[in-house]
């Protein structure tokens, strides 16, 4: 037998090793077929002619979708994108099991198909279950297979993302309590009379404004919002290099002026719970952080005890202290919730506001601390910028200076290097990017929209960026016909006795002006409010008016979903003849309560005093060519209403609901509240303010 030449063997085996290598090299390059998040155990499909899937692999990969009886076949685009369409009309609810296969093998379990709606806004849609009316009772019975949501997490991004991060959860006593409260009524309702699976793709995030939910390309079309807007990214451009100088500069500032901070070494003895306070000053807030013998700056102390209801503890809540011309620390329980240091987020006057989360709070009395470090002035905390949820915290608190500085001159507080700065929340389409984009395009019943509140202050332009935003999705959806249906901001503040002018009421007008748009509803709420609570806990009653517009628009029965809606007005005799259309039937006087609520969560209401004690119906308002207000009586007469006062003999406008927080009783027969509106064209108080 001949040997192999040893020259040859090793360049062959050479040869095979570096063939090897380019293989593992090829196989480590190839992309597995990936889905987003949407696509995950539980998903619930809507039952339509096309649903599309999608999601990511290898330039030119075959892929194949299956569940049940339908499938469909899609190959991946140049930039490794693929979609497949698939026909669920037909389809049973399931469960199933979808397979997506190409290179790899994804199985999807848990399938269920049927109605699929996006509910997003703010704070008052992102209110879980839990929190909310009669929780207890119906958490626990709420065990359903068929009802469902996905809940986006909360994000925000320049540029449009092409995924979220979220999952599928199936109601249960264990899970139905995070579900956004109004969304898990609504889609129980819904679940339960067309008898197939819902679900709810739940995409909100509080106290967020509409700017960021709109797509950027759509809310560029109105010139006036793209100037600011142009203004607003090339802020927040410069930003991060603005916020490096200030830091620089100012830390070369406190260092120069020795007012660097320095952690104490034992924080334990300012903010654990047991802390013996007796050698602490009292200090009443709101008001200045200065009693007798307080130097004008330095470290200081604030500490107060909370007693906190069973029934609060439950859900967590904010805390708002400010706003602090200071850096902060705060501490629950004597843990660390938030800190606001001067590197993080540098400027002055940012409010200290802060979550304290569900798994640190505890019925009874919890203690709540903050250090703050304020190396330049005199601290003082204002008015209604003060509390813990439902909770007040005006009052008694304790002080105590940890650290103090000697007091600058006028020179020196001038040299103090200052920071612009302009919130990114702000920003418009950060949150569409992040929240809503990686959402298209699924297939979706409609959208259910719960926002406003944070854009009170410019009402009047609401009436351009609410009907931006609703054409701006429909056209990401390519479905100019796509339901959009909200909810009306609700009654909210302190009753006046007086009427008068309110930005929330020229918001609500705002909203009702976007139902010129086709395909839209309006879910009147200003009879489920609360006067000391942004989050009134009636979501229950807000789920079913919803409802009710989409069993009515979208399914097709026969049903009221609108309460009285305001047509025209006509003058005679000295008196203003209003007419309506939703009456359905017949226009209502509601039964009025002899109390109103101020916070449900804490056991308050108010007694309710009529401002018109001999009317047939109340909230009403009349005026004259002198445009002053009076209260006014008003009687219904068949489908219209009869308003008059003895101080107006010739009137020339009228006005409805028309207050933060407004008394008022018309309604139909189907029990439907009016929604609240004016008959002039007078200027408003929020006319002149801008985006």
């Amino acid at each position: 037998m001949s040997l192999a030449n040893p020259a040859t063997s090793a360049s062959f085996t050479i040869s095979r090793w570096l063939a090897c290598l380019l293989c593992l090299g090829a196989n480590a390059l190839h992309a597995e077929v990936k889905l987003p998040a949407l696509f995950s155990d539980h998903l619930l499909l809507m039952k339509a002619q096309a649903v599309p899937v999608w999601g990511k692999a290898d330039m030119g990969e075959k892929i194949h979708v299956a569940i049940g009886s339908a499938s469909a076949d899609a190959e991946t685009n140049a930039a490794g994108l693929w979609q497949a369409t698939l026909n669920l009309q037909d389809s049973a609810p399931g469960p199933f099991e979808m397979v997506v296969e190409g290179s790899n093998r994804i199985v999807i379990h848990d399938v269920v198909v049927g109605e699929v709606w996006l509910a997003s806004g703010q704070s008052n849609m992102e209110l879980p279950l839990r929190v909310t009316s009669d929780a207890d009772a119906e958490i626990a019975g709420s065990a359903n297979p068929y009802l469902r949501q996905f809940l986006v997490k909360k994000a925000g991004a320049r540029q449009p993302l092409d995924d979220c991060q979220g999952r599928w959860t199936v109601a249960a006593p264990e899970t139905s309590g995070d579900f956004t409260a109004v969304g898990y009524y609504f889609g129980k309702e819904l679940q339960q009379t067309l008898k197939r699976p819902v679900g709810i793709i739940h995409a909100s995030h509080g106290g967020t404004y509409i700017e960021p939910w709109t797509p950027a390309d759509c809310f560029d079309r109105v010139p006036s919002f793209k100037k600011s807007a142009d203004a607003l990214r090339k802020s927040a451009d410069e930003y991060p290099a603005r916020k490096a100088k200030f830091a620089a500069d100012f830390t070369a500032w406190l260092k120069q002026h020795n007012r660097e901070d320095a952690p104490h070494p034992d924080v334990a003895a300012f903010a654990d719970e047991n802390t013996d306070t007796s050698g602490w000053s009292d200090v009443t807030l709101p008001g200045k952080i200065s009693p007798a013998g307080f130097p004008p700056s330095g470290v200081f102390w604030l500490r107060r005890d909370i007693e906190v209801s069973a029934l609060v503890a439950k859900q967590g809540f904010k805390v708002m202290i400010g706003p602090l011309a200071g850096y902060w620390q705060a501490f629950w329980n004597g843990r660390k919730v938030d800190d606001m240091p001067y590197t993080r987020m540098p400027g002055k006057g940012f409010s200290c506001y802060f979550a304290v989360p569900v798994e640190h709070m505890r019925a009874g009395k919890n203690t709540l601390a903050i250090r703050i470090y304020s190396p330049t002035a005199a601290l003082t905390v204002p008015g209604r910028s003060l509390w813990a949820g439902p909770i007040d915290l005006s009052g008694k608190w304790s002080v105590k200076v940890e650290r103090e500085f000697p007091e600058l001159s006028p020179e020196d507080i001038q040299s103090m290097p200052q920071l612009d700065y302009r919130q990114p929340d702000m920003l418009p389409a950060s949150l569409y990017n992040a929240m809503i984009h990686p959402l298209v395009p699924a297939a979706i019943a409609g959208v259910l929209w719960y926002q406003g509140e944070s854009n009170s202050g410019r009402a009047f332009e609401y009436r351009t960026a609410f009907p931006t935003l609703i054409q701006g999705w429909r056209e990401k959806w390519g479905n100019q016909d796509l339901p959009f249906y909200f909810c009306q901001v609700c009654n909210n503040f302190a009753k006046l006795t007086q009427p008068g002018e309110s930005a929330w009421a020229e918001l609500r007008e705002s909203q009702s002006q976007a139902l010129a748009l086709p395909h839209t509803g309006q879910a009147v709420t200003i009879d489920l409010g609360e006067a000391g609570d942004l989050h009134s806990r009636d979501k229950k009653s807000v789920g079913h008016r919803l409802f009710l517009i989409a069993q009515s628009e979208h399914y097709g029965a026969h049903v009221a979903s609108s309460g009285p809606t305001f047509e025209s007005m006509s003058t005679q005799a000295g008196k203003a003849r209003l007419h309506f259309r939703n009456c359905e039937g017949d226009l209502v006087a509601a039964k009025l309560p002899k109390t109103y609520p101020i916070k449900t969560l804490t056991g308050e209401f108010g007694s309710l005093v009529r401002n018109s004690p001999n009317s047939e119906l109340e909230g009403f308002a009349i005026c004259g060519e002198d445009h002053k207000w009076h209260w006014a009586d008003a009687v219904i007469e068949g489908e219209s209403v009869l308003v008059w006062s003895a101080k107006v003999p010739q009137p020339v406008a009228v006005r409805y609901g028309w207050a933060d927080n407004p008394t008022c009783n018309l309604s139909n027969s189907a029990g439907l509240p009016a929604s609240p509106f004016r008959t002039d064209d007078f200027p408003v108080t929020t006319q002149k303010i801008h985006y």
